[in-house]
């Protein structure tokens, strides 16, 4: 019933609230500072406008929400770090001590960790499928909930599960093609061997999809060789867009989760926008291909919504800089 759901919101989407995002280009145009002076920023407040149905756009209760499951792809030796280590994550972020967590404590946001699959990991995607079908309508229908749960001005989407940098590579790869060494990165730092493994899992599992389901894309393509906690992030991005939140994508991993929705929807995304792009190669590469600017550049590697969550200052910065600045009409009189 969940892809059912995903696919029915993706047919019709919702769309932004024009009315509002007119009104708020019309101040920042009108706005006491040269015009275009701050044109980047002043474009986020527009897009948070549209999706707050708002002329006086804020960002007043971010919230991040990570997703997390393992992946049976780790049994090609794709990362540096055991499975175990997602699991003594989540610890780290219910203990408030991982780097996430401080960053959410800066930017003023709550942060939860949504469980899809950390002890019952998907399946190793060289040799199948590597979420089952009725196990995406679980996780769909999981993540559907947790958004639904929020009381948020922004959501900011994260993901933790060791081997996802290669799943992300291989939806990349499934989706937009070309050689498969443009969308394999170092993810948590492998050596040239680990290298070689990588691309030859994204490879294998990529010929095998090919082999046994040529016709698919989209979701199908993120349950095929993505994973559970990707699942999860592309029904997170469809659940925000029914109730109207505007997102910030973190990472390679979500973002490669996000541009499978555009199968679906070519506006699939507009209610997105990507909080930064990270040191793979990848990421970079799937952001040009969805036309998303990051707000950062930083050269970052961590994941679990880090990069998006330092991006969130910016954006209520975005929205003061026009919403409680004067216009040359109020400030001189018309």
């Amino acid at each position: 019933m969940s892809r059912k759901w995903l696919l029915e919101r993706l047919a019709s989407p919702r769309p932004p609230d024009q009315a509002s995002a007119d009104a708020v280009r019309a101040r920042a145009d009108d706005i006491l500072r040269p015009v275009g002076a701050l044109a980047r920023l002043d474009d986020v407040a527009v897009w948070v406008a549209s999706w707050q149905r708002s002329d006086r756009p804020s960002i007043e209760r971010p919230a991040g929400v990570i997703f997390a499951a393992n992946h049976g792809v780790a049994a090609a030796g794709v990362s540096n770090y055991p499975v175990a280590v997602t699991a003594a994550m989540i610890e780290a972020f219910s203990a408030r001590v991982s780097t996430v967590s401080r960053f959410a404590e800066v930017a003023g946001a709550s942060l939860r960790v949504v469980d899809v699959g950390v002890a019952d990991p998907s399946h190793d995607f060289r040799h199948r499928s590597a979420v089952d079908p009725d196990r995406v309508d679980i996780v769909l229908e999981a993540a559907r909930s947790s958004v639904d749960a929020l009381d948020t001005d922004l959501l900011i989407v994260g993901e933790m599960g060791i081997g996802n940098t290669t799943a992300a590579a291989a939806v990349s790869y499934a989706l937009f093609g070309g050689d498969v060494h443009h969308w394999v990165g170092r993810g948590t730092g492998v050596d040239d061997d680990g290298m070689a493994r990588k691309m030859q899992a994204v490879a294998d599992g990529v010929r095998r999809l090919g082999r046994e389901a040529p016709e698919a894309h989209g979701i199908d393509v993120v349950a095929q060789v993505g994973g559970l906690e990707l699942v999860a992030m592309a029904g997170a991005i469809v659940a925000a867009r029914e109730r109207s939140i505007p997102v910030l994508l973190d990472g390679y991993v979500v973002t490669a989760s996000a541009a499978a929705l555009l199968d679906h929807s070519p506006v699939a995304l507009s209610h997105c926008w990507a909080g930064h792009c990270s040191s793979e190669p990848g990421h970079r590469r799937v952001l040009e291909r969805i036309g998303l600017s990051p707000l950062l550049d930083l050269d970052l590697r961590l994941g679990e919504a880090s990069g998006a969550m330092a991006a969130v200052p910016l954006v209520k910065m975005a929205c003061a800089g026009v919403t409680g600045v004067a216009t040359f009409t109020e400030w001189f009189g018309s």
